[in-house]
């Protein structure tokens, strides 16, 4: 069965789960929307936008856990990030582990990978709730169109 492609722009109108997974998170790891892959989602160092600069899509969704989505996604990288490199430090240095280096540099490592990936975690989290979850339509907020001089 052959696929369905958009007449103008010929790409497919529908994704296999695997092209979609890799749209959403390619788009979301180089913090753009995964809907439209617009960049310019944060307002500031750590705060998004209303709605996407691109689609309109709503990024600051209330209820619905997101929030805390973003959450889970930061806490779940940076404690595998920090036990696959304890790990693989322990097991490269075995006979003699530099402790001090491992007593020391870990609760840095863990303080400082939450706030550093912070921002790709609530685009991640974005990315997930999308492939689990349609948009719906009041979702999409149109960006106001530019007022033209007369």
């Amino acid at each position: 069965m052959a696929r369905l492609v958009h007449p103008e722009i010929e790409k497919p109108l529908k994704h296999s789960t695997w092209e979609k997974i890799r749209i959403l998170f390619s788009r979301a790891v180089l913090l753009r929307c995964p809907a439209c892959a617009q960049s310019g989602l944060f307002a500031s160092i750590y705060e998004l936008k209303q709605t996407c600069p691109g689609c309109g899509l709503l990024l600051q969704r209330e209820g619905d856990g997101y929030e805390l989505g973003g959450m889970v996604v930061n806490i779940f990288v940076g404690e595998f990030l920090w036990a696959a490199l304890f790990a693989t430090i322990l097991i490269l240095t075995w006979p003699n582990p530099p402790w001090t280096l491992l007593q020391w540099g870990s609760p840095v490592f863990m303080i400082a990978l939450p706030l550093l990936f912070l921002r790709h975690a609530r685009v991640l989290s974005l990315a997930l709730d999308m492939l689990f979850r349609s948009i719906e339509r009041g979702e999409l907020r149109r960006p106001p169109s530019p007022r033209r001089r007369a």
